[in-house]
């Protein structure tokens, strides 16, 4: 067997439209065709792409990591996305990796599932908001 890609994310969530809400107007993943489960969720897709399965209506883990430390994406316009992370008051940490130059932002999201989002070493460095 060979992996051709990585398929999709599934994140538990203890209010589904709060989770929507982040996933959709702060990251700007759009939600799609999810087939008839016997339980509430979404699918969030990017392009044509579902990436991230939501499943609401179970309990969540103590810890809210489990054995997965984290997702990552792929983004762009990155003032543009710690704008919108600031208008929805959602705290970051940027850092840039120094051998590579790539900027990493890191934030949670409303049920504590740590998310990175990737961006180019070309893009400009952001003016970080005072809060």
């Amino acid at each position: 067997m060979a992996i051709d890609g990585m398929n999709h994310f599934t994140v538990l969530t203890s209010d589904l439209e709060k989770c929507k809400t982040f996933y959709i107007d702060v990251l700007g993943l759009t939600e799609g065709y999810r087939p008839s489960f016997t339980f509430p969720g979404a699918w969030l897709y990017s392009g044509e792409q579902a990436i991230l399965h939501i499943i609401a209506g179970r309990p969540l883990p103590a810890d809210v990591q489990g054995v997965i430390d984290h997702m990552a994406f792929t983004g762009s316009n990155l003032q543009s996305v710690i704008d919108t992370l600031s208008q929805h008051g959602i705290a970051f940490k940027l850092h840039r990796l120094v051998d590579q130059q790539t900027w990493q932002l890191f934030c949670h999201d409303p049920d504590g599932a740590k998310v990175e989002l990737d961006f180019a070493a070309s893009e400009p460095e952001p003016r970080i908001p005072i809060t």
